[in-house]
């Protein structure tokens, strides 16, 4: 079954761009939340995260803070 992914991003982060393009080589589906753009969804990340900086990746409640591929390879089991 498929993990629900949230990414919390901005278009202009390399991380960012970096792990969407990770999950997508990997056929993971994700939603993105562009949080320069969308105060509620960035608000969100701060408080889930407590972190301002981006990315941040919510899989199934287990929350990530950076593009750490190694903690998103073990959240999604690949």
């Amino acid at each position: 079954m498929a993990k629900s992914v949230k990414v919390y991003s901005t278009p202009t982060c390399p991380y960012c761009i970096r792990t969407k393009q990770f999950l997508r080589e990997n056929n993971v589906a994700y939603e993105d939340y562009d949080v320069s753009v969308d105060q509620v969804k960035g608000q969100e990340m701060i408080d889930r995260s407590g972190q301002m900086g981006v990315p941040v990746i919510d899989i199934e409640g287990t929350v990530i803070v950076g593009f750490d591929k190694e903690k998103i390879k073990q959240a999604l089991g690949l």
